[in-house]
């Protein structure tokens, strides 16, 4: 299947109020595409869509509830890690083969496409990506004593947040709610988010002091406000209110608020697991409408493009049981913390999915080896694309630029996994497939960001290849990158499934 036959998944259902609810319609046997959709390009029908998508999904919750369902609509089936595979999927994997993944605790995700004619010296073709994005994470105890009638939010930075980017902006609330049914007893858990904006963090007025020189204080200085009352309001809090093991530990308007997003009483609620986020909606921009504005773009953007693309892989290889292949996306959480969590990608989520495999077709654990040895990943996490106003922050001939290709991310220190023999299967790749490629290096002297290529490569021992599409104003609360850089990661990454194992079985390196 080519880029410009790629499938059709505009039929999405949304409620009436916004939210994604979790079903996809007509998509068992989606239609082909034609040249164009609706008089546009396969470039801008991906872009709507990963503009529908970061809409839809605020929380790294909700991204992989979307994921999971999408797969699902395509015909992948879920191997929960906790319990045993079943007779069916134990026998398809050994002689069928399948289309599968597995979630662990809601926030990362493994997907992976197997022939029946796979073998441990085919290894797997592999994309990483994270999924969670810079935000601010609520309080165990976010109740904060109101100031002059300001009712106050708790709140703490998950990584390189709460500073002046995060000021004056319009914010939502959303995440996952822990809630049990008093009838059954059983425990389950439901996703929120806000329909508008609940809090805002103001800057101080130019006026009072010198803007430019201030220093915002995180946890005093960047205090969201969620309400205001001339009066205490308080004195109505129900009995069964108090029950709750939550009470007098968050604001009871903010309570009463996630209960009514939850259609769950107070009582009922035994923990929650929110964040804020930026409810400007994401948009095309550009006089010619040659970008994408939008929040939480570090890594949502290479994550989609992966699961678009594995989808686009499963849908072309034809026949599974004459399918040599083992295809695998794996998105972790945590990336921007350090990734020493069991969700992300050192709790080595994918390792244990790849060793479930190799029990149902009755393979010894140390065949592992021999897989990852022959294995190629892509470490696909977004990277820098040249901002004209600050040129000389950019190593010359290595800045990439919006709409026009792939980064292949090197470092001399190894704080991308780039080899030459990895580069070359991508050159090749990228040759074959008539893709063009871009270079990023940073200049001497001056830091690096880091990707989960070092750890994955690292656990693994896998060859590893760092990429990434180009985006402006990483780590901003709201980013911009080139309308084609969705569509381009799909290409590519599709491109990669299809032609690594063939071309990478020449390297003796």
């Amino acid at each position: 299947m080519s880029f410009n036959e790629y499938s059709d998944f505009e039929n999405e259902l949304t409620t009436s109020d916004g939210e994604f609810d979790g079903e996809f319609s007509d998509l068992d046997d989606p239609p082909v595409i034609v040249q164009s959709f609706n008089s546009k390009s396969s470039y801008d029908h991906l872009a709507d869509k990963f503009i529908d998508f970061t809409n839809q999904n605020p929380t790294t919750f909700h991204t992989i509830s979307y994921f999971k369902t999408l797969l699902e609509s395509q015909g992948f089936q879920s191997i929960p890690e906790s319990k045993p595979l079943t007779p069916q999927v134990k026998n398809d994997l050994k002689l069928n083969g399948g289309l599968y993944y597995s979630v662990r605790s809601d926030l990362s995700l493994v997907a992976f496409v197997i022939g029946a004619e796979w073998k441990p010296e085919n290894g797997v073709g592999i994309i990483g990506s994270h999924v969670d994005a810079l935000t601010a994470k609520l309080k165990p105890i976010s109740v904060k004593s109101d100031h002059d009638g300001y009712q106050l939010l708790g709140v703490a930075p998950y990584s390189g947040t709460l500073n002046k980017l995060w000021l004056d902006r319009d914010l939502g609330i959303g995440g996952k709610v822990i809630v049990k049914d008093q009838k059954t007893g059983r425990v389950s858990s439901r996703f929120v988010k806000s329909a508008h904006p609940i809090a805002k963090i103001p800057s101080i007025a130019e006026h009072f002091i010198d803007f430019e020189q201030q220093k915002y204080n995180k946890e005093t200085g960047m205090v969201p406000i969620i309400g205001f009352t001339e009066k205490d309001d308080t004195s109505d809090v129900t009995d069964s209110e108090k029950a709750s093991p939550l009470y007098g530990k968050h604001s009871i308007h903010l309570l009463r608020y996630i209960s009514k997003l939850s259609s769950t009483p107070i009582s009922h609620i035994l923990q929650l697991d929110l964040e804020l986020y930026d409810v400007q909606a994401a948009t095309r921009g550009g006089l010619s409408n040659e970008f994408i504005f939008a929040p939480r773009v570090d890594d949502r953007l290479c994550s989609f493009a992966a699961i678009y693309s594995l989808i686009q892989v499963s849908k072309s290889v034809g026949d599974l049981t004459s399918y040599g292949g083992f295809q695998l996306v794996n998105l972790v959480d945590n990336e921007e913390i350090g990734s020493a969590t069991r969700t992300g990608v050192r709790g080595k989520f994918m390792n244990s999915t790849i060793d479930r495999v190799l029990y149902a077709r009755n393979l010894p654990a140390a065949t592992s080896r021999q897989v990852y040895a022959n294995s190629f990943i892509l470490s696909a996490d977004v990277t820098h694309a040249l901002n004209p106003n600050f040129a000389s922050a950019y190593l010359k001939d290595h800045a990439p630029l919006p709409n026009v290709g792939l980064t292949i991310k090197q470092n001399a220190n190894w704080k991308n996994m780039t080899d030459s023999t990895g580069l070359d299967v991508m050159r090749r790749i990228a040759k074959k497939n008539k893709l063009t490629l871009q270079t990023f290096h940073i200049k001497n002297g001056e830091p690096s960001g880091g990707t989960i290529g070092p750890m994955i490569s690292c656990d693994t021992g896998s060859r590893t290849v760092d990429v990434g599409l180009s985006q402006l104003s990483m780590h901003s609360i709201r980013a911009m990158f080139g309308y084609k850089e969705v569509g381009i990661g799909v290409e590519t990454f599709s491109a990669f499934f299809k032609d690594w194992q063939e071309i990478y079985k020449e390297y003796d390196a």
